[in-house]
């Protein structure tokens, strides 16, 4: 009787779960066939039709032929195990790329100075293969990753030390040399400005402390000198020739760790608060030999400089394109603006509300204590061209050649360039040269075979030339076409940007309602800027 009644609750378990999976399969139109089982000696066990025979489960038939409830149990297991296995397996394709599964510090001889195994997936001796396969074939210098077997090998040259990260799955590769240059500036703040091989012998138990800090099961985590320096006080073994600690007031150690903002201290005072704002740019230029631009581009960073007394919350407006649609849609209004430029790939420093930037499209901050970069970007149309180069180069015989250059500056008039340096190339077989230049001065320069012009002072909307005769060694031999490098030039130019970029308005919020000083500059000056002759 007892029996008869666990089967029954056996069986409704089982029918229940049947029917579950059932509906999960067939979304409409299912129809689930209901077994009914009758555990009597005498009763008869009629015949199913074939689309309830072949709609049933298998679990169902057998619990019906076998009375063995062991057997049953041991079926449920087997399907339990193999669903949780596939479950496992899907999540396993969906991992997150890992930055190190093990770091290494070796000296230059391959040797290991210390090490840290952070995932068990690769093993202990994976350096005999680097120390075999790269150092040995003097292939250190081709390329900072390598792949060895089923193992990726990331490293790089700090001074007399290699540092050589081990992954076995997909690797962060990015992350991974993002990690080495922060570790390593990390470790130059505790060992007074130096890292080497003997700053590593000296500090063992102070590194590795510090490796199980940075670095949580192949991920990196906090790297902050001013973080770390509050609960990891044990100082480092500096080198004699090593600066002096700067003794600076210790910082609230619970908003620096748990806080929103952990890259600036409380409790700051100025007497005067000034803000310092710079955009400076680099332009990028490949013309042709007829005038047509090949390639050209801007580069461009924010710098800042901040003396800010409390916790401040800067807003800063730039004539981006985003932007201005962006407050014109807020206020329901246009805005006037003129010039708009688009930014392309910008990347902010950790202090910019990036949830702010997505919604408003407005840059928001608590700026950091002292100098730092705020962002940088890139700009490839609507780049205004500081000058022009027109070159004309003309050949009078076998040993003789005439190169006229004519620089204008298409800037403002009342702006001017400083610094500018425009390089000629001449054949490598030039013997003598002359020179004419209506300003600056020009010199021939055998160790680069070019013609320097130097211009100290160079106004907007002027012009400049310079017209040399170059004689050259005859050589005996047919004349072959030689190459022609292109023409380059060294400028920098104040209170202009190439790309067009303004700053709207800087605007400074603090509690204590203080007033400050915002000071902006522009620059620009030259990247490979390069005309082709």
């Amino acid at each position: 009787m007892y029996l008869k009644i666990y089967y029954h609750k056996i069986y409704n378990i089982l029918n229940q779960t049947f029917k579950e999976k059932e509906k999960k399969k067939k979304k409409k139109n299912t129809h689930i066939h209901h077994v009914h089982v009758h555990f009597h000696k005498e009763a008869n066990i009629e015949k199913q039709n074939e689309k309830d025979s072949q709609s049933s489960p298998p679990f169902i038939d057998s619990f019906i032929h076998s009375t063995n409830l062991w057997e049953l149990y041991s079926q449920i297991d087997r399907q339990k195990q193999q669903q949780q296995h596939s479950e496992v397996k899907e999540r396993s394709s969906f991992k997150m790329p890992v930055a190190a599964s093990a770091v290494y510090f070796l000296n230059l001889r391959g040797d290991v100075l210390i090490n840290r195994l952070y995932r068990d997936d690769v093993g202990g001796n994976m350096v005999d293969a680097f120390r075999t396969h790269i150092m040995q074939t003097k292939e250190l210098g081709v390329c900072p990753v390598r792949q060895i077997g089923g193992c990726t090998f990331l490293y790089m040259r700090i001074s007399n030390v290699y540092i050589v990260i081990v992954v076995s799955s997909n690797a962060n590769v990015a992350c991974a040399f993002k990690f080495v240059v922060e570790a390593v500036a990390l470790f130059k703040s505790y060992f007074g400005g130096a890292f080497d091989e003997d700053a590593i012998r000296n500090n063992f138990v102070l590194i590795y402390e510090l490796l199980d800090e940075i670095m949580d099961f192949g991920y990196p985590q906090n790297l902050s000198p001013e973080i770390l320096k509050l609960y990891i006080t044990q100082e480092g073994v500096r080198s004699p020739f090593s600066s002096k600690a700067s003794e600076k007031p210790v910082p609230n150690a619970t908003l620096q760790v748990t806080g929103a903002v952990g890259w600036r201290r409380e409790g700051l005072f100025y007497k005067k608060n000034e803000v310092f704002l710079d955009i400076v740019e680099s332009v990028n230029l490949l013309m042709s030999s007829k005038g047509s631009v090949l390639r050209c581009d801007v580069t461009g960073k924010v710098l800042m400089k901040c003396f800010l007394s409390g916790m401040p919350d800067l807003k800063l407006g730039l004539n981006d394109k985003i932007g201005l649609e962006k407050e014109s849609e807020i206020k329901s209004r246009p805005t006037k603006s003129g010039k708009t430029i688009e930014l392309d790939d910008v990347t902010f420093h950790q202090c910019v509300n990036l949830t702010r930037f997505n919604t408003e499209k407005t840059v928001s901050f608590v700026p950091p204590d002292g100098e730092f970069e705020l962002m940088k970007y890139r700009i490839t149309e609507g780049v205004n061209l500081p000058f022009r180069v027109l070159p004309t180069i003309k050949e009078l015989g076998r040993t003789r050649m005439e190169f006229n250059v004519k620089v204008k500056s298409v800037f403002g008039a009342k702006m001017f360039a400083l610094g500018v340096v425009v390089k000629v190339p001449v054949p490598k077989q030039t013997a003598k040269t002359s020179f004419q230049v209506t300003s600056g001065k020009a010199k021939y320069n055998p160790s680069i075979d070019s013609i320097v012009w130097k211009i100290r002072k160079f106004p907007g909307q002027t012009e400049a030339t310079m017209s040399a005769d170059v004689e050259l060694i005859s050589t005996i031999g047919d004349k072959k076409s030689a190459t022609k490098p292109p023409i380059q030039m060294e400028f920098q130019v104040p209170m202009f940007t190439a790309s067009g970029l303004r700053v709207r308005f800087l605007k400074v919020w603090e509690k204590s309602g203080y007033n400050t000083v915002e000071w902006v500059r522009y620059i620009t000056r030259a990247g490979s800027y390069e005309i082709r002759c």
